[in-house]
């Protein structure tokens, strides 16, 4: 039976028990700990439930009480993540101060306010707009491999961490081999600590682990969620990281020549069906094919019609591209009951789904598609899928594929592949 850190100080004057119990020298892990060193990053790689969000809390907690740092800056995925995990979370900075200690939280301005004057403001990657202009001292950033616009939002963190003497910033994330996340473990200033769900077992309910590590041991998922390792190209996968990180871009050009919104309809919404494929895309008149939104999601299809068209309008694309496999006539129905003059052209998937794949992944190949920023569930598709074992027909793919074969075999005879394939 795991004993509890107040199971241990059982017995122990109430008020030295308080203390000990928020000494986080004494209760966290070695690895856990800040390192020391001339780092400028340092950078956890780690499986869910290793402590990640703890050990982020308890360094700004060190950061704050020490003096060391006054201005800090604390960036999440989205902003309900930066409030619900690292400010109120269970982990979160709250809860690991003493109650002479803990800061003012206030919500609406964003910001953590310690008694001593130092101030953390909270920030979202879903906004990088919001890092411009601010200086820092030093920041955390949570799960980072998961933020949708990583590498503008880094970039603007870093450019304003411009105070003090060293500024320093720790983050902490469950591994995807995305380009940020190989810049960072490759850059000289950055100080790498990885680590397993099994590190902190002791921690975590009774079981958890063996039955995670039964159920996904050895796969690519468990090796990433669990273990903590940066899983780079999958054999057989048709698409490599590696050509999409050297075309990735962080705008589109300001004109383009052709754009659309492709849809691959799922069959159900309920929870645990496949998602709706939808996948904006654009080509330019330099020749190049510019994938410019992934909205894919479980949607009802009067939501996924709804979110099509404002991606349509949003983009001022010319044509929206509808798969009718699962869906009939109701596919174009649906979206025209929202819009009824809308130009929805409705394709039919006569071949399999490698045949129309191979001649995308090919333009991938020759460098000739660019991610506009970064799109993680699409990519981690695309590196992943095996169609020679895979039995799930991946959904964003299939949109993607939809919208790239439109754009180049209808907009762009330079680009399209040598294959020829049909609706």
């Amino acid at each position: 039976m795991q004993s509890t850190a107040s199971d241990l100080l059982h017995g122990v004057n109430p008020a030295i028990a308080a203390l000990l119990l928020k000494d986080w020298a004494l209760w966290g892990r070695r690895d856990q700990q800040e390192p020391p060193g001339d780092w400028a990053t340092w950078l956890i790689l780690a499986g869910r439930g290793w402590g990640k969000s703890r050990c982020l809390a308890e360094t700004v907690r060190g950061w704050v009480m020490s003096g060391r740092y006054q201005r800090l800056a604390l960036v999440a995925r989205t902003a309900a993540d930066v409030r619900d995990v690292i400010v109120e979370g269970e982990s979160g900075i709250l809860s690991v101060h003493r109650d002479d200690e803990r800061p003012l939280w206030e919500p609406s301005k964003r910001r953590l306010t310690w008694p001593n004057g130092a101030i953390a403001t909270t920030y979202s990657a879903e906004e990088p707009d919001q890092l411009r202009g601010p200086q820092h001292d030093a920041a955390i950033a949570d799960e980072l491999a998961a933020w949708d616009r990583g590498a503008e939002t880094w970039a603007n963190l870093k450019m304003g961490l411009r105070l003090g003497v060293k500024p320093r910033v720790v983050v902490a994330t469950t591994p995807r081999p995305t380009a940020l996340v190989r810049e960072l473990i490759a850059a000289p200033d950055t100080l790498l600590t990885r680590g397993r769900t099994r590190d902190n077992s002791r921690n975590l309910a009774p079981g958890v682990v063996d039955a995670l590590e039964r159920r996904y041991g050895g796969t690519r998922l468990g090796r990433q969620e669990l273990d903590g390792e940066v899983i780079s190209d999958s054999a057989g996968a048709l698409w490599q990281w590696g050509w999409i990180d050297a075309a990735r871009v962080t705008e589109a050009p300001s004109s383009l020549r052709r754009v659309v919104v492709a849809i691959d309809p799922a069959v159900s919404s309920h929870e645990g069906s496949d998602e709706t494929g939808i996948v904006v895309a654009g080509i330019g008149y330099d020749g190049r094919v510019y994938v410019l939104a992934d909205a894919s999601g479980r949607y009802r299809p009067e939501e996924w019609s709804r979110r099509a068209l404002a991606l349509y309008d949003q983009f001022s694309a010319d044509e929206i591209i509808a798969e009718v496999n699962n869906g009939g006539d109701m596919v174009g129905s649906t979206i025209r009951v929202h819009r009824p003059n809308v130009n929805v052209r409705t394709v039919h998937a006569t071949r399999g789904k490698t045949l129309r794949a191979e001649p995308i992944a090919a333009l991938y190949e020759r460098g000739l598609v660019s991610h506009v920023n970064a799109f993680p569930h699409l990519e981690d598709q695309l590196t992943t899928w095996d169609a020679t074992t895979s039995k799930h027909s991946p959904d964003r793919l299939d949109a993607l594929v939809w919208a790239l074969t439109g754009l180049t075999d209808v907009a762009a005879p330079r680009v399209a592949s040598e294959h020829t394939y049909d609706f």
